[in-house]
């Protein structure tokens, strides 16, 4: 039986506050401080390389705790309940890239064209498209808890869908853009980011999680390890959201109407995924604790991911990159109100068998 008294930290509690906070200092920044950010856009790795050097390592610190609570060796029990995990890598793979292109092009390309231009409407589907293309990551874990979801599955979803992501990001990615935007993707910047933004990490967290607990065991791993990474992990995703913020200020505020237009498709789209996601689960019977994170990641974007891809692409004051950061903005609010659904339609599932 869940606990309705979530005993969830500050940060989980005031979750829309704090995030809403880090992008109002962002902004704030990027108009009093122009030329401090545009030194700190500047820093990239490489010249020409367009990754930038302060968001990647903020996206490093917060992305590595995460992958040391992978267990790969998780994977081999995905056959005990594959209804779920089939369900929500059909609707991240095979139903979400695909259905975001489609509003894009149709929202961008021809409702929203005569107040936006070509050229930034093909910028705008590039961008959904990118945060389309790349499941949750780390804030799903918030989210199966607050919506009562069954932690291993969300775990074993997780490294799935990132196991997926080493090789489909790209190629989803670049047929996508070339196809409903039209633009020209360079594949090398997409390898580089698929690289910087999830390999090192990835690898790193699994190169520690079994190096350390081999040393130590995994009770220490567990009780003493991990934990010290939790204000890690928050202090870097606001400070991910600074960064995003200050480096589009200018086009936030300039273009604060095209900022609404751009959450309309990502809206649509946010609740057309969990929709779609949370009733197959249902109609397959699958149990809640299984369904709701599965709802949770088909709906929710590796934002970080999409952000860093975006800049790494077309640039930091690019529409693209705006119409990323549109996706940050809306995402945390609206998933809010997924999980609110989710724990109030608990009941239309089968119980979990003990």
């Amino acid at each position: 039986m869940s606990n309705p008294r979530k005993q969830m930290n500050p940060f989980e509690r005031y979750l829309t506050m704090w995030v809403a906070l880090a992008m109002v200092v962002g902004v704030a920044v990027g108009k009093l401080f122009p030329g401090l950010v545009g030194a700190l856009r500047s820093l990239e790795f490489g010249e020409g390389s367009r990754i930038n050097v302060p968001i990647a390592v903020l996206i490093w610190l917060m992305i590595y705790p995460m992958m040391l609570k992978i267990d790969f060796a998780s994977v081999k029990n995905v056959g005990k309940r594959p209804r779920g995990l089939f369900v929500t890598l059909f609707v991240n793979w095979l139903v979400k890239p695909f259905s975001m292109a489609f509003f894009g092009w149709l929202f961008f390309r021809h409702i929203f064209l005569p107040y936006i231009g070509p050229e930034l409407a093909s910028q705008y589907v590039a961008g959904v498209i990118i945060l389309a293309a790349a499941p949750c990551t780390a804030m799903v874990f918030v989210w199966s808890y607050l919506s009562d979801g069954d932690p291993a599955y969300t775990l074993v979803q997780v490294t799935v869908n990132d196991l997926i992501m080493l090789v489909a990001f790209a190629p989803v990615v670049k047929l996508l853009v070339s196809g409903a935007a039209g633009l020209d993707v360079p594949f090398t910047v997409l390898l580089y980011s698929v690289i910087i933004f999830i390999v090192i990490p990835l690898a790193a967290g699994a190169i520690s999680r079994r190096l350390l607990i081999a040393r130590k065991g995994v009770e220490w791993f567990n009780g003493r390890y991990l934990p010290r990474f939790a204000p890690v992990t928050i202090l870097a995703l606001l400070a991910t959201l600074v960064f995003i913020f200050a480096f589009q200020a200018e086009n936030i505020t300039a273009r604060w109407f095209h900022v609404v237009l751009i959450a309309i498709p990502i809206l649509i789209q946010v609740y057309f995924n969990s929709s779609l996601t949370y009733g197959l689960m249902r109609v397959f019977k699958v149990p809640y604790p299984v369904a709701a994170p599965g709802a949770l990641i088909g709906a929710s974007n590796f934002f970080e991911l999409a952000v860093a891809t975006a800049i790494a692409l077309f640039g930091p004051e690019s529409g693209a990159a705006l119409a990323t950061v549109v996706g940050v903005l809306v995402e945390v609010p609206v998933m809010l109100s997924v999980c609110r659904v989710c724990v109030a339609t608990k009941h239309w599932f089968p119980a979990e068998p003990a």
